[in-house]
């Protein structure tokens, strides 16, 4: 069975339909979760021969719609069954639903899917495209073990959500007293530890790739950005340090610290630059040059020749992590002052 939650989708809704029933493994039932809709979301699910579930009365965004949906299709599955929930603006590859039934065992307890930007955007999208090569390389390098269950499209075995359900109201984990989580920002990033904290495994393998779109805009790119990382340290501190989010906190300082030493960096060489000219040929710091140009091209060769170019220039990449370092610097802020971060659509 497939979730699919969405608000004013329209114009996207038919073509995440058509992605599942093109499946290997077709699901036995595709419902939208019409949230709120004021357009033709619902009567377009269905003339693609999809089952349309309104919510009623939801002021919780994307984890209100699923709990409701959730709390309604639950009961009837057993605890083996599996249930897929995917965003309205994503496609799946053909193979997706296989591969993920076949990544199950007894110890893993979701499979998220592995995220590639769509076609266009201009330079913004191809650097947003090669941002998500990079980590859909680095999963593979690391055997397919998921950092966040992509909201794009995550399996879950129906027990493990039963199990989340009980955990929460039995205060083991926090978030409300239902599915995902309404005290989160990113209920996906959320979930992911509330999964790995009951003990089971989240996998993102290789086959189960997934299509979604790229923010067309700074402005949206920013508002995306803004609430996945304050989402990232919220949900940190509300689980505080475990053997679950150990790796997460040591991600996030090395993220810090990676981001202070870049500027650091500029700043010391626009200011010698400024006073004494520019310095004399280093054979060291050009071996450390190649070597990181070489890692940021390899990284990207799968996402096409003008992806291999823009690494290569450098420049472009640069000015990128400079707006997600600002991101971050923005995000942790905020999340210091306790300033409420509010949901913007993008």
């Amino acid at each position: 069975m497939v979730l699919i939650p969405a608000h004013n989708e329209q114009d996207r809704i038919a073509d995440a339909i058509q992605g599942l029933w093109r499946q290997t493994r077709r699901p036995d039932l595709i419902v939208v979760v019409a949230d709120n809709c004021t357009d033709a979301t619902a009567e377009i699910a269905v003339a693609h021969g999809a089952q349309v579930f309104a919510t009623q009365g939801n002021t919780h965004k994307k984890a209100g719609a699923l709990n409701q949906a959730i709390a309604w299709v639950l009961p009837h599955l057993e605890d083996r069954d599996l249930l897929l929930v995917q965003d309205a603006d994503t496609v799946l590859n053909p193979w997706f639903s296989e591969t993920a039934i076949g990544t199950f065992n007894r110890k893993v307890g979701a499979v998220g899917g592995v995220f590639y930007g769509e076609e266009g955007g201009g330079l913004l999208g191809l650097l947003q495209r090669m941002e998500f090569h990079r980590y859909a390389w680095e999963l593979e390098r690391t055997g397919g073990k998921a950092q966040v269950l992509t909201g794009t499209g995550t399996m879950f075995r129906a027990r493990v959500l039963r199990e989340v359900r009980a955990a929460r109201r039995g205060g083991v984990l926090g978030g409300g007293n239902a599915y995902y989580s309404l005290a989160s920002l990113t209920e996906d990033d959320e979930m992911t530890k509330a999964v790995k904290t009951l003990g089971y495994r989240a996998m993102s393998p290789a086959g189960c790739e997934v299509t979604t779109e790229v923010m067309p805009t700074l402005g949206k790119l920013w508002h995306q950005r803004l609430r996945w990382q304050r989402g990232a340290l919220e949900n940190l501190r509300d689980y505080g340090w475990t053997r679950v989010t150990a790796r997460y906190f040591m991600q996030q300082f090395l993220m810090g610290f990676g981001a202070l030493s870049f500027l650091v960096y500029l700043t010391y060489m626009v200011t010698y630059t400024t006073l004494y000219g520019w310095p004399g040929f280093s054979p060291f710091w050009t071996v450390i040059g190649l070597i990181f140009l070489v890692e940021k091209t390899v990284s990207v060769r799968r996402a096409g020749p003008r992806a291999v170019l823009v690494a290569a220039l450098m420049i472009p990449e640069m000015l990128y992590d400079l707006f997600q370092h600002a991101v971050y610097f923005t995000s942790l802020w905020g999340l210091l002052r306790r300033s409420e971060e509010k949901w913007v659509a993008t």
